[in-house]
């Protein structure tokens, strides 16, 4: 009796395990037919770097599965994300799905707006010179500098001794 007990636990354990992957995998196979037809950009910032899939939708912005607002909980941040659809007036046009990687969240928030910007462009090509004049489309170059040989930073010397 107590070997048809072990196997009855062994495979409901077993049952359980196979159930859960299933429905992530439904998950990703309606996300990636949802993202075939959507506009792709790669926006960078320090060391981040995320993918944008741009999609007609309703201004719901997703950012590594999770809503903006959540992700992104300082307002700064989510303002940082929302200024190209601002300032070209398309804030309920499009629904954003961004991948991101690297960084903080500074930079990342910077990585999705460029993104953001750059996917805006190949959508609606007349868009071009608004986002240019604010500068959305240019990649900002400033990253950390490294630390230096005989230095205790970058640029922090050693402490000045007189005697």
């Amino acid at each position: 009796m107590t070997e048809e007990k072990k196997t009855v636990k062994k495979t409901a354990a077993k049952t359980t395990k196979k159930a859960a992957p299933a429905k992530t995998t439904a998950k990703k196979a309606d996300v990636e037919v949802k993202l075939s037809n959507a506009t792709y950009a790669t926006g960078k910032r320090k060391d981040s770097v995320a993918r944008v899939y741009l999609i007609a939708g309703k201004g719901q912005i997703i950012v590594n599965g999770i809503p903006m607002t959540e992700y992104f909980r300082r307002p700064v941040l989510q303002m940082i994300i929302a200024q190209p659809f601002g300032i070209t007036k398309r804030e309920t046009a499009y629904d954003v799905h961004a991948i991101v990687m690297g960084g903080g969240l500074s930079g990342q928030a910077g990585a999705v707006k460029h993104g953001i910007s750059k996917a805006l462009e190949k959508a609606e090509p007349d868009l071009r010179k608004t986002l240019k004049s604010a500068g959305f489309l240019t990649r900002d170059s400033r990253v950390v500098e490294r630390k230096h040989f005989g230095r205790h930073k970058a640029r922090r010397s050693t402490q000045f001794s007189k005697r």
